[in-house]
């Protein structure tokens, strides 16, 4: 809501300082980082400072400290100097008595009132405001609860800034009542500064030397001092149901007995190392053993064994690999359940694509994973009930989880519905990440990412509710053959995984599709396709979903079949790109096709459109054609003249007459995008030879360049990656059947 005293503030930091400190702010009353920005800069030229900067960082504290350690009523430089305190106080929430320039009674209230919000007026009684105070004033913490604040949580950030605030390293935190990235690591700087670590030497990390010193700290029922307030303020921000307090008694053991099952420590009910640690860092104490683990490495009877002799009983292992290029091992190899299930280890299935930004999840991503990730499960022969935990493996904010991972998941949530519900769902990730989805009702467990301490979504966020396997450590296990690199990770119970397993369904070619299926195929298709934005009556762009399934999947099966044996090519590669060209078929492409065949009849000049079941162009056909005749694809034709406007033309009216030369012309230039496209305008690197087994990023790459080398189709092959996982859906079923 905007403030005209905020607004204000603003025109008088425009006016007085604007062309001075590089920048302006929107006069809109409503307190922002830019705003705040422009009253550092503004700061920091009245100091002398010449190099401005947006950070009040530690030339700005330095220069503040050494020439106005206490600001008051006697001791402010200028009007304008006082002005920017007044304009800070209104942008904070406070009184600024006006914009006078003096430090008037308004302003010493309202710097009292921000001190006391701090905490930190023990520390400075009165209304003089101290360089860390100031800095505080200048940035967008809140100092009051907000968003439904704990008040508990609202103590302890008050009572470290009480106690640390004039360590040289410790700076203001939020006192708003939640925990963060900033006050999960006050926590680590209070334990280094209570161990005896001076300044420049604590650093707020949670290196050996704090650990040794935890290790010497144990606080239990009966304990006092500040070591139990540090101890139970790390309850509190965990989210725990205690208070700070110096004291140690009984009901904080219980609550601490508590936590301790949950988060799967020995229940004594007292603080010992692994109970501190797994409060102050998302890993915890690394020194522990896990039951379960995952990894990038095939597991052999001998890495069974000593993956068994280190009491682990639950394997982590990929679906999926999507590159061809790297970590060979990623994805479960042939035979390997077996293996798992021969030697009493049981797996639970990751599906993880590229996905290191939020870029990579989207509604239409999570789609292609889910029937991506149960179309591999069933390959591999898990059972039906297997929960499929979907890696969300980046540092994504929290603003990320609400755009883009929510929707990602209901995606996924949506396709593993469309399949019949076979699979539950899990997520992998960050603790923040894990349980909004689970809040959202997209997942059934977590698989959490606590290995990865620095994360936004780990850092003052508590372990997930419905935490199944908690990553807390990299090491090497075992010796010769039975050496193995792995991930450890802590199991509560909530997923077992999987023993037993259905016999893999055998890489093997193409068959015709089972009639049996074809209602089901062509169902599921049309709601892929209506869940990314295509109504299957085909609005006023395309035609609708019945014929461009009939064209692509029903009407030519066999010859789709013969062609894919052929040329081990899996259907569902051109079946996609065959659709995906009907359904952008509209009026005004057969009109453009009908002055296509117009000019040439009455010129002899030949206007290229795209033609065809393929929606190829004249010179696609005729560059693929060639290509596959020169390779030995193709016998039986002439190598045509891409110059010769007559043969160009009689190519494009062949597709057009001839739904069969259409769809044989989608394979052969499936083929040659496959080898890289040579002799065409946009080659590119030649992929592995055809073959069916292609992974992910092959797939993604012959859509992609079936398309073209520019948008829209690389956005547009990210969708024809899920139509392209329901077709294969059914194509795998039939050849399994």
């Amino acid at each position: 809501m905007a403030d005209e005293m905020v607004r204000r503030a603003q025109a008088f930091v425009n006016s007085t300082y604007g062309s001075r400190i590089g920048m302006t702010v929107e006069e809109d009353g409503i307190t922002g980082w830019s705003t705040m920005y422009a009253l550092t800069r503004a700061l920091q030229l009245e100091l002398g400072i010449t190099s401005l900067s947006n950070t009040f960082g530690p030339t700005t504290l330095s220069t503040l400290t050494t020439r106005y350690p206490r600001l008051n009523s006697g001791n402010v430089p200028s009007a304008n100097f006082c002005r920017i305190i007044q304009a800070g106080l209104y942008c904070k929430g406070y009184d600024g008595g006006g914009l006078d320039g003096s430090y008037n009674s308004a302003v010493q209230a309202g710097v009292t009132g921000l001190k006391t919000d701090l905490g930190v007026i023990g520390l400075s009684p009165g209304s003089d405001l101290t360089p860390k105070v100031f800095k505080a004033l200048l940035n967008m913490d809140a100092y009051v609860l907000v968003n439904a604040g704990s008040n508990a949580v609202r103590g302890v950030q008050q009572w470290l800034n009480g106690r640390y605030l004039n360590r040289q390293d410790f700076f203001a935190v939020p006192c708003d009542g939640h925990n963060s990235r900033d006050v999960a690591k006050s926590m680590l700087f209070a334990v280094q500064y209570e161990l005896g670590m001076a300044d420049g030497v604590a650093n707020g990390a949670f290196g050996p030397g704090t650990q040794a010193g935890l290790r010497s700290h144990p606080v239990s029922a009966g304990s006092q001092g500040t070591w139990v307030s540090l101890f139970s303020a790390a309850m509190v921000l965990g989210g725990l149901p205690t208070a700070l307090t110096s004291s140690f008694g009984t009901a904080l053991a219980d609550t601490v007995r508590a936590f301790q099952s949950f988060a799967g420590l020995p229940a004594t009910g007292g603080g010992d190392f692994s109970t501190w640690a797994s409060l102050l860092v998302s890993y915890g104490d690394q020194s522990r053993k896990g039951a379960a683990c995952d990894g990038v490495t095939r597991i052999t009877p001998a890495r069974a064994a000593a993956l068994r002799a280190e009491g682990i009983g639950y394997v982590g292992r990929y679906l999926t690999n999507p590159s061809v290029t790297s970590l060979p091992e990623k994805a479960i190899q042939p035979g390997e359940l077996a293996t798992i299930a021969d030697n009493g280890l049981r797996c639970f299935p990751i599906y993880q694509t590229y996905g290191r930004d939020a870029a990579a999840f989207n509604y239409t991503a999570g789609r292609t994973a889910g029937q991506a990730a149960v179309n591999a499960a069933l390959d591999h022969g898990f059972r039906p009930g297997t929960r499929i935990f979907f890696a969300v493996d980046f540092d994504a904010m929290d603003s990320d989880v609400t755009a883009n991972v929510l929707p990602h998941f209901k995606g996924i949530q949506e396709a593993v519905a469309a399949d019949g519900n076979g699979f539950l769902i899990g997520v992998y990730g960050p603790r923040n990440v894990c349980s909004r989805v689970a809040g959202a009702g997209y997942s059934t467990a977590s698989f959490v990412s606590d290995m990865s301490a620095g994360f936004s979504g780990n850092y003052g966020y508590p372990l997930p509710a419905d935490w199944a396997y908690d990553q807390i450590v990299t090491r090497t296990v075992g010796s010769g053959d039975g050496a193995i690199n792995i991930d450890n990770n802590i199991a509560s119970g909530r997923d077992t995984g999987q023993g037993a397993f259905n016999p893999p369904r055998p890489v093997r070619p193409d068959v015709r599709l089972d009639p049996a299926l074809t209602a089901a195929a062509q169902t599921d298709v049309g709601r892929y396709m209506e869940s990314i934005g295509y109504p299957n009556d085909g609005g006023t762009r395309s035609y609708p979903h019945l014929r461009c399934f009939q064209g692509a999947v029903a009407d030519h099966d066999d010859l789709v079949t013969e062609l894919s044996v052929r040329y081990s090519l899996r259907k569902a590669l051109v079946q996609t790109s065959v659709y995906w060209a009907l359904r952008q078929t509209g009026p005004q492409d057969l009109a453009a096709q009908s002055a296509t065949i117009a000019a040439f009849t009455g010129t002899g000049r030949f206007q290229d459109t795209p033609v065809g079941l393929g929606g190829q162009l004249g010179r696609t056909l005729l560059g693929a054609w060639n290509h596959a005749l020169r390779k030995g694809y193709a016998t039986g034709r002439p190598i045509l003249d891409p110059a010769d406007q007559t043969q160009l033309y009689g190519i494009w009216k062949e597709a057009y007459d001839s739904e069969a030369f259409a769809l044989t012309s989608a394979f052969v230039t499936d083929l040659w995008v496959i080898d890289g496209k040579p002799g065409g305008d946009d080659t590119s690197a030649a992929l592995r030879a055809p073959r069916p087994d292609y992974q992910d990023e092959e797939v993604y790459e012959v859509l992609r360049r079936y398309q073209g080398p520019q948008e829209p189709a690389f956005s547009e092959a990210k969708k024809r990656m899920g139509l392209y996982y329901v077709l294969e859906k059914y194509n795998a079923l039939s050849r399994s059947r």
